[in-house]
């Protein structure tokens, strides 16, 4: 069947802000472009340089042969010195993030860095523990500074379809930098003998300056709300920004979710150090070891997002990420809660020890499944938050993200001295309170769990490939989404490529299908039947579509009005225009984005099977299937035809 040519005439008249945007065929390719590149080299710098920094100060107090006051004065004041201009300052950092062009306020946070990497160099030479300290406060100034515009930058410099990709190649940027940071700087003083305090200091100008460098080669991104008048008292814009992240359901449990993972990933790799000393019988090499096998963990889980989700925001892969989290820190505690017979191993004598294998597995998988938990979030709240707050959003992110840390480094040690705890009854209290947590979480937003369960379910059961889905489906709004109806499957098929959550409208017989009723039920579809056999449900249907569309939600329907029988598009009935037509009378414009099942034909559940054929496990298991999505029509226009023969264009030959 030869396509037919599209009528256009009706064609939303929507600009694209991504359309002179190269194309990127997978996330390592954003790396040979300059949109992206410049970007991701300033911050793995920045978090590089950080780590070098702050490792290199306790590398400096061993060197001097410091008293363990000393020690102990810097263990308890770096964190807070560090951690509070996120308190102070996040408010107006959110709003100088939106108001400034994103380019220009990244050149003036590494021209900072130098500042501070020079007083820091001072302190250094000097041998001066209050100078580094008021050093590391800048640099936490600096960091809540950089830290709005890090993640806000990403939605304007990437097409939709790469905000999961470039969110992992972020994520797993900022893990390795952390670790070769940590590295270097604890190595700066022993490689470097008498000469380690100017060692220090001139390490930590020069990736400053290369970072400074660097910045200069990202491309100018616009400023979100450059018009915005900043708010110079920081209690009440702080209160400001955190209600702005919780206006959202969605984006507001996702920023929840990205405060816990800091809460679990500094619980945990707080007790590194003792537990790979005293449970592990190691020594300093085996903690930067264990936390390597987590870093390296995360990143390789950041990277594997992309690929997991096929290029959408999938935040179906959240609960995959927490619950396999709760799985390897709760295999971590029975690994090994008994005190080790040996002592002072290196890494090739830990791993020659018995079970420790099992141990790399699980500090690793820790990692990975972390990776599968927070870059989701990340991209949802970067595709859902309109762009002119996403800064402040962020900013606001930070806030609670501070607090969450401090609770993260204080409560287990609490209950180590107050309770008596082991370091594995810790690991055991943080897999079961994450595992609660988790479900707390996707209790009270079910499109969480829903959208991991459409996740897993096609992607068991379909070879999937998603076009023109996150460039045309509505980041925010209401929408009507159009596809033809080939198989029982097709409603999980469209819920599992579009990053939004849809109220599908389906034949009630369809939605009553045992174990598949409880997924409908939850994913909010709504039941329909023709005005002969059931006219209550008919009206009652129209009122909740009417209802989901006028608060701005994504709305799918089958034009069909059934499966089809023979593989072909039967003729779109008039219900869409019926809906439409609702929506002008109450003064809302909707427009109607069609989408076409390509390969569903030939895969199972469709009515080529018989229904015996049906019941049974098909020959067509793992069937390329794909989702396309083209420009949204006008709803003030379009009608039933018209939407038909876009929708048999986008279909191709292919049913």
């Amino acid at each position: 069947m030869a396509p037919e040519t599209p009528d256009t005439t009706t064609t939303a008249a929507v600009p694209d802000p991504h359309a002179g945007l190269p194309v990127a065929r997978s996330q390592f390719g954003l790396l040979r472009q300059r949109r992206f590149l410049p970007f991701f080299l300033v911050q793995a710098l920045g978090a590089f340089n950080d780590n070098v920094f702050r490792q290199a100060i306790i590398g400096m107090l061993y060197w001097l042969g410091a008293s363990s006051e000393d020690k102990a004065l810097y263990a308890s004041l770096a964190p807070a010195v560090f951690i509070l201009p996120y308190f102070l300052f996040s408010g107006l950092a959110g709003q100088v993030a939106e108001k400034l062009e994103k380019h220009r306020l990244i050149r003036i946070t590494t021209a900072m860095e130098i500042a501070i990497m020079s007083l820091a160099a001072v302190g250094f030479g000097l041998q001066s523990l209050p100078v580094l300290l008021v050093a590391l406060f800048c640099t936490g100034v600096q960091s809540t500074l950089f830290g709005p515009v890090k993640y806000s930058i990403l939605p304007a410099v990437l097409r939709p379809e790469e905000l999961t990709g470039g969110n992992g190649l972020v994520e797993m940027g900022t893990s390795m930098s952390i670790l070769l940071g940590m590295i270097l700087g604890g190595l700066l003083f022993k490689l470097t003998g008498e000469l380690g305090p100017w060692a220090a200091g001139g390490t930590v100008i020069a990736l400053a300056v290369l970072g400074n460098v660097v910045s200069r080669l990202i491309p100018r991104v616009d400023a979100g709300a450059p018009d915005l008048n900043i708010n110079w008292n920081p209690i009440p814009e702080s209160v400001h920004m955190l209600r702005l992240a919780r206006r959202q359901v969605a984006v507001r449990n996702s920023v929840l979710g990205v405060s816990w993972f800091w809460f679990i990933g500094t619980a945990l790799t707080s007790q590194l150090p003792v537990y790979a000393e005293t449970w592990l019988g190691g020594g300093a090499t085996l903690y930067i070891f264990a936390l390597a096998l987590f870093s390296v963990g995360t990143g390789a889980g950041s990277l594997l997002c992309e690929k997991l989700s096929g290029r959408t925001v999938e935040i179906g892969l959240v609960p995959l990420g927490a619950f396999g989290i709760s799985a390897f820190v709760l295999d971590l505690y029975f690994a090994r809660h008994a005190l080790p017979a040996a002592t002072g191993l290196d890494v090739l004598g830990f791993l020659r020890s018995a079970g420790s294998w099992r141990i790399v597995m699980d500090l690793t998988g820790i990692g990975v499944f972390a990776g599968f938990f927070v870059v989701p979030l990340f991209a949802l709240i970067q595709s859902r938050t309109p762009k002119q707050e996403l800064s402040r959003v962020f900013a606001g992110l930070n806030i609670q993200n501070s607090g969450f840390i401090v609770a993260g480094a204080l409560l287990p040690l609490a209950a180590q001295k107050l309770l008596g705890w082991t370091i594995p009854q810790v690991f055991l209290a943080l897999a079961v309170l994450n595992t609660l947590v988790a479900a707390w979480i996707f209790t009270i937003v079910p499109e969480f769990l829903m959208r991991f369960l459409s996740w897993l379910l096609v992607r068991v059961l379909y070879k999937l490939k998603v076009r023109g889905v996150e460039r045309h489906v509505p980041d925010e709004g209401a929408a009507l989404i159009t596809c033809n109806h080939v198989s029982y499957m097709d409603a999980l098929i469209l819920s599992a490529s579009i990053p939004r959550p849809v109220r599908f409208v389906m034949y009630y017989r369809i939605f009553n299908i045992p174990i598949m009723r409880w997924i409908f039920k939850h994913a909010k579809a709504i039941p329909i039947a023709s005005a002969k056999e059931d006219p209550e449900l008919l009206r009652r249907a129209m009122a909740e579509i009417d209802a989901a569309l006028a608060e701005g939600e994504l709305v799918g329907i089958f034009p069909e009005g059934a499966l089809t029988k023979d593989g072909e598009i039967a003729p779109f009935k008039s219900g869409v225009e019926h809906i439409l037509e609702r929506a002008a009378a109450r003064g809302q414009d909707v427009p109607v984005v069609p989408m076409a099942l390509k390969g569903m034909w030939s895969s199972m559940w469709s009515r080529r099977d018989t229904r015996l054929g049906r019941m049974r496990v098909p020959r067509r298991f793992r069937a390329h299937v794909e989702v396309v999505a083209d420009a949204p029509l006008d709803g003030a226009s379009v009608d039933a035809a018209t939407l038909e023969a876009r929708i048999r264009a986008l279909r191709g030959e292919d049913a």
